[in-house]
C-alpha cells in the first residue's frame, strides 16, 4: 500500500518565519500529524551527516522506532555537474556521507539529483533566485552533453558505495540537466545501468498532467523501478468551512491548472507501488507576498495530508475548492 511521509525540508526553518525543528522533533511531528514515515534532508540545521555522531544516530533510529515512524529515505541535494573540479569532488564526499547516514538510520533509499542549483537565504527566508543565476553562469563553461556524462558518472559512484549496504539510489526527475517530465530521468537511470539505481518520480514535475501522459510515464518507468516520490503541500489550504482548497496554476511549468494526483495515485496502485510519497514545503511560505510562520505550514501540511490519505484510501478526491 502507498504510504505517506513527511519530508524534513518542510520544517527546516528556511521557508517560513521561525526556527527549524530538529530531526528528533520532526519524528514526533510526523507521528502527531499522522504520517507513516519521515524522509530526511541532509542539510543544516536538521541533518547534515557530519553533525550527527554515531551515538546520536542510534538514538534517532530508536526514537523513530518508538513512534513507529519509518525513516524511509535520506535525501541529498546533490550536484554532479559543476565545471569546478573541487565542487564535484566535494559533492561526491557529501553523497557518500549521506549513504553512511542512511545505513546508520536503516533508511533503504538515498535520493539524488543529477544537478541541484542550490538555495540561499535572503531577508530571512530561503530563495532559489541567486543559485539558479549562478548555475546558469557556470553553464557557460561546460556543454550539456558533458554535464549529462558527469551526472551519470556521479550516480554510478554513489550506487557503488550504496551497494555495499544494500541501499537503493533514487534519481529524482528534477531539473536542471534532466528536463521536466519523466523521459530524461528514465534515460539517465538506463545509462547508469546499475541494479540499485531506481527512480524518484514526482508528478508535480510533469508539464503534461493528462491521464494519458501520467499512464505513459508510470508504465515506462515501472521496469527500472519507482521507489520514492513527493507531493507539494504548498498548493493546499483549508477554508473556514473545512473544505480543502487547492491553488490553481501553482507550478509555472505545468500546462494544467493543478497537479493530477488522482491519475498518479491510480497508476501507482496499478503497478503495485508500496513505497512512500513524501510531503514537502520547499518554497517561501507567503500569503499576499508576506512571509508566514509555522502555523501556516501546519495548516497546509494537514490539508494536503487529508487530501492524499482520502485519495489513497478511497480512490477518489475529498471535496475540494479551487482558488
Amino acid at each position: 500500500m502507498i504510504k505517506l511521509a513527511l519530508f524534513t525540508v518542510t520544517y527546516c526553518g528556511l521557508w517560513y518565519k521561525g526556527p527549524a525543528l530538529s530531526l528528533e522533533d520532526q519524528i514526533v511531528k510526523a507521528r502527531e500529524l499522522g504520517f507513516d514515515g519521515l524522509a530526511v534532508e541532509t542539510k543544516r540545521p536538521v541533518a547534515l551527516p557530519c553533525d550527527l555522531d554515531r551515538k546520536r544516530r542510534v538514538k534517532i533510529r530508536e526514537l523513530a522506532d518508538s513512534y513507529q515512524v519509518k525513516l524511509c529515505a535520506v535525501e541529498t541535494m546533490s550536484n554532479f555537474v559543476s565545471p569546478i573540479i573541487e565542487e564535484r569532488e566535494n559533492n561526491l564526499c557529501m553523497v557518500k556521507e549521506a549513504i553512511e547516514l542512511a545505513k546508520d538510520l536503516e533508511a533503504p533509499i538515498v535520493k539524488v539529483f543529477a544537478a541541484w542549483a542550490g538555495t540561499s537565504r535572503y531577508d530571512g527566508l530561503g530563495t532559489y533566485e541567486f543559485s539558479y543565476r549562478l548555475f546558469d553562469y557556470k553553464r557557460n563553461f561546460v556543454t550539456m552533453d558533458k554535464m549529462w556524462r558527469w551526472a551519470v558518472e556521479g550516480i554510478r559512484d554513489a550506487a557503488r558505495w550504496a551497494e555495499e549496504y544494500g541501499i537503493v539510489v533514487a534519481l529524482q526527475n528534477h531539473p536542471p540537466v534532466v528536463s521536466y517530465g519523466y523521459e530524461d530521468a528514465l534515460q539517465m537511470v538506463k545509462e547508469v545501468a546499475m541494479d540499485n539505481v531506481k527512480l524518484c518520480l514526482d508528478v508535480p514535475l510533469f508539464t503534461d498532467q493528462s491521464d494519458e501522459y501520467i499512464h505513459e510515464a508510470v508504465e515506462a518507468c515501472k521496469e527500472v523501478g519507482i521507489v520514492h516520490s513527493h507531493y507539494g503541500s504548498h498548493a493546499f489550504g483549508l477554508d473556514e468551512d473545512g473544505v480543502i482548497t487547492i491553488k490553481k496554476g501553482r507550478y509555472r511549468w505545468m500546462k494544467a491548472e493543478r497537479v493530477n494526483y488522482p491519475a498518479f495515485i491510480r497508476e501507482l496502485k496499478r503497478i503495485g507501488y508500496d513505497g512512500f510519497i513524501a510531503s514537502e514545503e520547499c518554497a517561501p511560505v507567503l500569503e499576499n507576498h508576506i512571509p508566514q510562520g509555522i502555523d501556516v505550514v501546519d495548516r497546509r501540511v494537514k490539508a494536503a495530508l487529508r487530501y492524499m490519505k482520502t485519495l489513497i484510501e478511497t480512490g477518489a478526491e475529498p471535496e475540494i475548492r479551487l482558488v
